[in-house]
């Protein structure tokens, strides 16, 4: 199905797009950084727990110049699911505009998409199981990359919305953005946080409510 996952990561392949003439190359150390990452995040993606020794043994290299690369294994963590978000996205930004109907706003459908792709990621859930404090920690921290890089992501969305549609949002839209994002884990990750059944099309009608609240 193609909510089974937030994104599978590349398989080490560099994209074919041309780099513009602008663009420094990556230094050695950024490559090796970005390889880490990438490969953490497949092993994110494919449900196996996160092993430093088992990775660096995978990469070719010590543990010592893992640690040393990355920080440490939360903060590796952070940075996978982060790639991991970054391309779930995308992936439900291209996926809303394929069907949006004329007319329709940009925010309500793409976090649909989203809510769709984190409830079926069955990487994701693999991790929650393991280590639910550590994940929850990573996924809800406000000064964190991914709770406010989605945040961000929102934001511009309801912007995009405001701008072609006349959408005249309830707050502020940094502040909606951000009520948007707290809601969808209370819901998405309701087994973690109160022991209840998660509940994607309760955040769906919700956070619609909210984005709608008034339209002119």
């Amino acid at each position: 199905m193609r909510t089974r996952t937030l994104m599978r990561p590349p398989a080490g392949r560099t994209s074919r797009t041309a780099t513009p003439a602008t663009s420094k190359p990556a230094t050695k150390p950024a490559r090796n950084s970005a390889r880490i990452v990438a490969t953490a995040a497949r092993w994110i993606y494919d449900g196996r727990r996160l092993d430093m020794q088992g990775l660096a043994d995978e990469l070719g290299v010590s543990r010592v110049t893992l640690f040393r690369r990355v920080g440490s294994r939360e903060e590796l963590i952070s940075q996978a699911l982060w790639l991991l978000t970054e391309r779930m996205l995308g992936i439900a930004v291209a996926r809303w505009e394929a069907e949006r109907p004329e007319g329709e706003l940009h925010t309500p459908g793409t976090i649909r998409h989203i809510n769709a792709m984190v409830a079926g990621s069955a990487g994701l859930r693999r991790l929650l199981d393991d280590e639910p404090a550590l994940t929850m920690r990573v996924l809800t921290d406000p000064r964190g990359r991914i709770q406010s890089g989605i945040v961000a992501f929102n934001e511009d969305l309801l912007r995009r919305d405001m701008d072609e549609f006349g959408l005249v949002t309830i707050i502020e839209p940094s502040a909606l953005a951000y009520a948007l994002v707290r809601l969808g884990e209370s819901f998405l990750y309701a087994d973690v946080l109160a022991a209840r059944k998660p509940d994607v099309a309760t955040a769906n009608r919700l956070q619609q409510a909210l984005i709608e609240g008034i339209l002119p």
